[in-house]
């Protein structure tokens, strides 16, 4: 699991850096608000609690690290927002969502902008953004949260 974590997070790294200057928009707001962004830990006494109602959990980077998240692939690439998409279309506009990337600080990650566009302009209505402000490493697996296996 560890090797697996670390070519995520050197992947990431890189992505991270070739699309810094794309998405570092000053004055640009984002696609999602304060009461959009769901607490790691919140997430995570979910994911632990079988008995609580489960969201659906889509990874929108480069791997599926969370407990039971679906993996969607980059979504800044269009095969993979369109994947997500044609998974959206099958799904009531209530479902309860969370979308996730984690391969870098949000101001440059190229991944959660398009994701949370896309549930914008489908009209979702009960959508988070998984609040890893810094990167999935810490903001999720130092602290101890569930893995996919």
């Amino acid at each position: 699991m560890k090797t697996k974590i670390s070519i995520f997070l050197l992947v990431a790294f890189a992505t991270s850096v070739l699309a810094f200057s794309h998405f570092s928009s000053p004055g640009v707001p984002e696609p999602w608000t304060t009461q959009q962004l769901l607490n790691p830990a919140d997430l995570a006494k979910t994911l632990n609690n079988p008995s609580a109602p489960q969201p659906i959990v889509y990874s929108v980077g480069m791997q599926a690290i969370i407990k039971n998240s679906i993996e969607i692939g980059p979504a800044m690439m269009k095969e993979n927002l369109n994947s997500l998409k044609s998974k959206l279309e099958k799904l009531p506009k209530n479902s309860n969502i969370v979308i996730y990337c984690g391969c870098c600080p949000f101001e440059r990650c190229p991944n959660v902008r398009p994701a949370m566009e896309l549930l914008k302009t489908m009209q979702f209505t009960n959508y988070k953004l998984l609040n890893l402000p810094q990167n999935i490493k810490v903001d999720w697996i130092d602290h101890g949260y569930p893995l996919s296996e």
